[in-house]
């Protein structure tokens, strides 16, 4: 891991460093707080429904100088620190030139996506707490060997809306937040603030730390034990404005985690609780400079995912428009 002492211009200014120790007891009152459990018509799709024929209508409103930017990770290949099941990609056939004409040349692609070298999309199958998905569906009974019954990926389909991107290191005029930075609710606030942007119903809410600026400046760390990214704390904000989907370029939960004995409290409380899909590990790097440049935060923004049925997510290379 290459690191070196952080400096005014490139260290979080988040008095929020770590965040405050959540216990047990009150994360499960935080759960039972938000879940929305029975107020979807389709369960197995979530808050990703509440993103319509209207939202994407006004989205596209938004484009205006069709410029985009694209989200997607490159295929990673290379084992490290960050990536400890790396990406396949070879060649599964070399074309020969012989009759009949035309030669082909083939490749094989496979991931093991579910982790921090790729992005991805986070569906409702893929989190359960206390044995339960999302409307209280008991994993062992809709998912199997074969794949999940219930909150598919498959089940999703695609998603066009207004994309939202809270850009906390342009907010707080830096290049990025170490690692292990908390953001709680009034970071949030504070930078939507500062952006001139606020989260609608049906949004993508997009978080961006800085990760992959740090880490193409500094080299890869492992973001298993430390990454910045949401609190415990920020999630009745995050729930209020009811959002399609949540990501970011890290996968949305600060670690080390603030609670005990739960690894992924923001996977939880925004898969298992809200019925909130999830995108992780963006590369927001290009987004971040083109909504500077436009001056907004806000964008027309597709994803479709993969169409996996039973699946519990898929890769993304999502695409944001202006």
């Amino acid at each position: 891991m290459c690191e070196q002492e952080p400096t005014a211009t490139t260290a979080s200014t988040t008095a929020n460093r770590g965040g405050r120790p959540v216990s047990r007891a009150e994360f499960d009152k935080m759960f039972e707080q938000l879940r929305t459990w029975g107020t979807h018509a389709d369960a197995s799709r979530g808050a990703w429904a509440e993103a319509g024929p209207r939202q994407a209508a006004d989205a596209a409103r938004l484009v205006r100088s069709g410029r985009s930017a694209a989200l997607g990770l490159p295929w990673n290949t290379v084992a490290g620190p960050d990536n400890a099941v790396p990406a396949l990609h070879y060649m599964s056939d070399l074309g020969v030139r012989e009759a009949p004409e035309p030669s082909t040349n083939k490749d094989f692609i496979g991931a093991d996506f579910h982790g921090k070298a790729v992005s991805h999309l986070d569906a409702l199958s893929h989190i359960a707490y206390r044995g339960e998905l999302y409307d209280g569906h008991v994993s062992t009974e809709v998912v199997d060997a074969t794949g999940a019954s219930f909150g598919s990926v498959g089940a999703l389909g695609h998603l066009v809306t207004r994309g939202v991107l809270i850009d906390l290191p342009h907010a707080e005029g830096v290049d990025w937040l170490e690692p292990g930075t908390a953001v709680g609710a009034e970071d949030l606030q504070r930078a939507c603030d500062t952006l001139g942007v606020e989260p609608r119903p049906g949004d993508a809410i997009l978080l961006r730390t800085g990760h992959f600026a740090r880490r193409r400046k500094l080299g890869p760390w492992d973001p298993s034990t430390a990454s910045a990214g949401l609190h415990v704390d920020a999630m009745p904000w995050i729930a209020r404005y009811r959002p399609a989907v949540l990501g970011g370029d890290g996968d949305s939960d600060v670690r080390p985690s603030p609670t005990p004995g739960i690894h992924s409290p923001i996977h939880i409380l925004a898969i298992t609780a809200l019925g909130t899909p999830l995108l992780d590990n963006l590369d927001l790097e290009d987004l971040a400079s083109l909504a500077a440049s436009e001056g907004r935060w806000e964008f027309f923004f597709v994803v479709a995912p993969l169409n996996i049925e039973r699946g519990t997510g898929s890769p993304v290379n999502p695409i944001a428009v202006f």
